[in-house]
Order: C-alpha cells, then structure tokens, then sequence
C-alpha cells in the first residue's frame, strides 16, 4: 500500500504500535542503563561492560529511529481533514504520547552518560579510556571543569573578601561619623554662648522669613487688586 493511500484509521494504527514498540523498548532499555556498574581491580577490567555498552548503543539507536517514525506518523496524521472533537483530542494524545517518550529516552541516556563517566573517573583508566564516540577526550574536560569550579571558588572567596572589607569601612566611618557627634555636642553644651547664638540665628532667618512671606502676599494682593480694579 503506497504511503499516501493510508487512511486517518491505518496511520492511528501504525502509531499505536510503534508507541507499544517504543514503550517496551524503553523499559528494557532503562535497565540496561540503570544496570552499569564500577569496576576496580585487575587489568582484565580496564575495559568493562563492553557487550552492554554496545548493546545500550544499539539500542539506542533503533528507539531513536522509531521515534522519528512516530514522528512522521503523527505530522501525516495532523495533515488529515479534522472531523471532529475526538479526532482532535486523539491528535493531541498521540502528541502526548511522543513527548513523553521522547523525554524517557532522553533522560535515560543521560543518566547512562553521566554512569559511564563517573565510572571512568573512578576507574582512573587511560586517555583512550577517557575519549568519547565523537573524539572529545573527557579526561581534558573533566580538568576544565574542574579549572572553570576552582576559577569560580576563588573569584566568591575574593567578592566576599572585598565584601566584608567594605563592611568593615562602613562600620568605622560611623564610629567616626558618631565620635564627631558627640564632640559637636559637647562643644554646645561647654559654651552656652554659642549655642545662645545659634538659637538667635534661627529665630532671625525664621523672623525674615515671615516678613518675606507677608511681604509677597501684600505685593500679591496689591497686583490683584489692580488688575481687576
């Protein structure tokens, strides 16, 4: 049967069964990834686990492409006249469906990579050891990171540092700024004089200022008054 002749039915077909065939997959192929373990000792385990390394490999690829299959499923599918309500929450639920797979996949191959270099790291195994399926050698990035985590440990040790310096300048300017204050005070409080003065001072600029005041509101009202008038 040629591609295009596939109906909405068959094609919903097809999609259950590859979700059912994706399903499985990955519940055997969380296992396999749940099921690494480290490996210390002789030289006979500097290389370990490789049947279920490759295994996991190729496992990973056959999920992947039934993923992209159901992908295609579901956009042929989404391409079909939409006939109704049920038709629509089944698209959406196909979606659902592909998402959630496609998270569990991702999320077990994660978790698997991050098993795999822990054992690395504790197994302390060679450079080749150490170098990925796409040639990166681990081994230098594990060292970079660890230089990028020093870098930032150092560079919040100094931000503190200048921080409780700061502090400490704050605190003993308002010592100072206190120690000023009460010499001021005790300077009034030694010549009355003074402080007579300044009480007079105030009393004067609050006296002109009043005068002003009176002084604006009769020119005011005198402006007013002949300009109406």
């Amino acid at each position: 049967m040629a591609a295009t002749a596939l109906s909405y039915d068959d094609l919903r077909k097809q999609a259950r069964h590859l979700e059912n065939d994706v399903d499985l997959k990955l519940v055997a192929f969380s296992k396999l990834g749940a099921g690494l373990k480290t490996h210390h000792g002789s030289a006979a385990d500097k290389v370990p686990l490789l049947s279920d390394e490759d295994t996991f490999e190729t496992m990973a690829l056959e999920i992947e492409d039934l993923l992209s299959k159901l992908t295609q499923l579901n956009e042929r599918m989404s391409e079909q006249p939409v006939s109704g309500a049920a038709m629509l929450h089944t698209l959406h639920r196909h979606r659902d469906i592909l998402a959630d797979l496609s998270r569990d996949f991702r999320k077990t191959s994660s978790q698997h990579e991050q098993k795999r270099a822990r054992e690395d790291l504790l197994r302390g195994g060679s450079s080749h050891d150490f170098r990925g399926a796409d040639g990166v050698n681990r081994r230098d990035q594990y060292l970079k990171e660890s230089t990028h985590l020093h870098n930032s440990d150092r560079l919040i040790n100094d931000q503190i540092a200048i921080a409780m310096e700061t502090r400490d300048n704050l605190t003993s300017q308002r010592q100072t700024f206190k120690k000023l204050q009460t010499r001021f005070n005790d300077i009034i409080n030694r010549f009355p004089v003074i402080n007579s003065l300044v009480q007079r001072i105030n009393l004067r600029k609050r006296r002109d200022s009043i005068i002003v005041g009176l002084v604006v509101s009769a020119c005011t009202i005198l402006i007013l008054f002949y300009t109406f008038h």
